[in-house]
């Protein structure tokens, strides 16, 4: 792919607009006037501007009716409604340009949410806190999505201008001195993307180009058609724009089991190749990631770098899912596939990746979900205990440590963060936060109405009958309740919690990660009375063991195995409630 179809392109003496409209007859960029581009036969509108640069505010005129945005915004100054900003990408100054990032075996993550990842809720303000991160053992940070929103507060999930981080948080280059600060001190940065929908307010590209869409649906809309040429494009360009221009390390892929029109040549397979051009050309550490809920074993590559049509890991829900029916004990919605025997499947998903590889889904009408995946290296997986996902989708948007004995979740944290697999963790996690992350949003009118009406049904079924509890997505104050309290870091609960974590991953980084290229799945049993018994081949020959009583029962427990203790007591004889011995066993 060569160069950008979409969004402004500083010339020598200006800018030339670009706009792909097949269905308008006329279009004009309005710069302190309008001015008339010219059409060309796929529908192309095009004009170079004298005096362009970069601030210049502009916006197309469709058929002299309608202004819109650039849907290639680089910056919406004024929210989605208002005139788009050229940026000059190539103006920023950056101070860690030598970077070339890390490679995926290293990654621990952390997920976080701008607005409320600190009490400003900016760019900026996340700087400050960056020394935290790589103190408590975490190496990358995932930003979930900044496409241009509408209003104030959002998730992210709602954005329709997908080259435009969002001004709630901050302009192009405070995006940008926060990722440059984050790789001074040694950490990736992630972005989350969504490229199976457009949010439900602020998209105007279906009144001038409505190839993009198609007759499938999602649930959150009408499907985008990535058999044509133009919309492919679209998306993979948005792709090697963050990573490029922004300097990402890798990209979160949102959902793409709901992208239905991916052409002959999926679009995914594409995205990868074009992103490990760029890699190539740099001679950069870029990972993509994918959250896939049909999980196919297929597209998945932790190895070959850089990408060349397949994706580093996957978002493992199962193991999610799993635990968090083995601590809660709820069993409503999907976690219904995991009821029957959770603590069997979090020793399907240590042993081989996935739960469902294959088995039929009850929670999906019968249909069978998922491919073998044992082969795959443990790197194929993200792991994780909590997520924004898992919190928000809640009717009170509650974390597990709100719903879970301290002692089971310590044992979860144990194991999820010294396997072999990727962990990783939602902001606030490491100190055990219990700040709420509900779902919040900042549309108006009758959008406005349906979302909150549709919240409230949703958690209006027999098992969650929350009524007036659930927290309005439209109130400012549910926001605000979901703002991480850094002081809860520093108290004793907390305290006690993060210095866990510091230990676990200290362990990791010391021990474990130099093990990590070459990791293999061996096995992994759970016993009737909860002990837990799992073992890795690890990339030097090493073998990594598991031992653990996910039960609030002793167990009786012989001699530990052969090898050097990681973590946790020897015990011998009997194993108390939640415990977890690690042993890594040399070849």
């Amino acid at each position: 792919m060569k160069g950008r179809s979409f969004g402004p392109r500083l010339t020598e003496n200006g800018a030339e607009f670009r706009l792909w409209a097949p269905n308008a007859t006329r279009v004009d960029v309005v710069l302190d006037r309008p001015h008339a581009m010219q059409r060309d036969k796929d529908g192309w509108f095009k004009v170079e501007i004298d005096g362009a640069r970069g601030g210049t505010r502009y916006r197309f005129r469709i058929d002299d009716t309608t202004d819109v945005p650039d849907p290639a915004s680089g910056f919406q100054p004024e929210d989605i409604q208002g005139p788009s900003e050229v940026i000059d990408h190539a103006a920023y100054p950056w101070r860690a340009g030598e970077w070339r990032g890390r490679p995926w075996h290293e990654t621990v993550l952390l997920e976080a949410h701008v607005g409320s990842f600190t009490p400003q809720g900016t760019f900026r303000a996340m700087i400050d806190r960056l020394d935290h991160l790589v103190d408590t053992g975490v190496t990358a940070l995932e930003l979930m999505p900044l496409a241009d929103f509408p209003g104030r507060r959002n998730w992210g999930y709602d954005g329709v201008l997908w080259y435009a981080p969002d001004s709630a948080y901050g302009r192009p280059e405070d995006l940008k001195a926060l990722i440059d600060a984050a790789h001074e001190r040694g950490l990736m940065m992630f972005l989350d993307v969504v490229y199976n929908h457009f949010g439900p307010e602020g998209n105007y590209i279906g009144q001038y180009a409505p190839p993009f869409f198609s007759d499938s649906h999602t649930p959150w809309g009408n499907g985008i058609n990535y058999d044509v040429e133009q919309v492919r494009a679209f998306a993979i360009e948005n792709a090697v724009y963050w990573l490029r221009e922004y300097h990402f390390d890798g990209l979160r892929l949102d959902a793409v089991h709901a992208i239905p029109d991916q052409g002959e040549i999926p679009m995914l397979h594409e995205l990868s190749r074009e992103v490990g051009k760029l890699a190539a050309e740099t001679g950069r550490h870029i990972h993509l990631v994918l959250e896939n809920d049909d999980n196919i074993a297929a597209v998945l590559d932790p190895v070959v770098d850089p990408p060349r049509g397949q994706y580093r890991a996957q978002w493992n829900d199962d193991y999610h899912h799993a635990w968090h029916v083995a601590l809660t004990g709820e069993k409503q919605g999907y976690y219904s596939d995991y009821a029957d025997a959770p603590l069997n499947a979090i020793a399907r998903a240590l042993g081989s990746g996935f739960v469902y590889q294959g088995e039929p889904s009850g929670h999906r009408g019968g249909q069978p979900r998922g491919e073998p995946s044992g082969k795959l290296p443990p790197l194929a997986f993200v792991n994780f205990l909590q997520n924004h996902d898992q919190i928000g989708n809640r009717a009170l948007g509650d974390r597990l440590e709100s719903l879970a004995k301290p002692k089971a979740v310590e044992a979860a944290l144990a194991i999820t963060l010294l396997a072999p697999t990727i962990p990783m963790l939602f902001m606030g996690e490491e100190w055990g936060s219990q700040a709420p992350f509900p779902f919040f949003c900042d549309f108006h009118g009758e959008l406005a109405d349906a979302v909150r009406r549709g919240r409230r049904k949703e958690f209006a079924g027999a098992y969650e009958t929350y009524g007036d509890e659930v927290p309005d997505p439209l109130d400012e104050s549910t926001f605000k309740s979901a703002v991480i309290d850094w002081s809860e870091r520093d108290d004793g609960r907390g305290a006690a919690r993060l210095a866990l974590v510091k230990r676990l991953l200290d362990i990791r980084r010391n021990t474990l990660v130099p093990r990590l290229p070459g990791a293999r799945f061996g096995n992994a049993e759970i016993a009737e009375d909860g002990l837990l018994r799992a073992r890795w081949r690890l990339g030097d020959g090493a073998t990594l063991k598991l031992v653990a009583n996910l039960s609030d029962h002793d167990v009786a427990f012989k001699a530990p195995p052969d090898g050097t203790n990681v973590w946790g007591d020897d015990w011998n004889g009997m194993i108390p409630p939640w415990a977890v011995t690690w042993r890594l066993e040399e070849s």
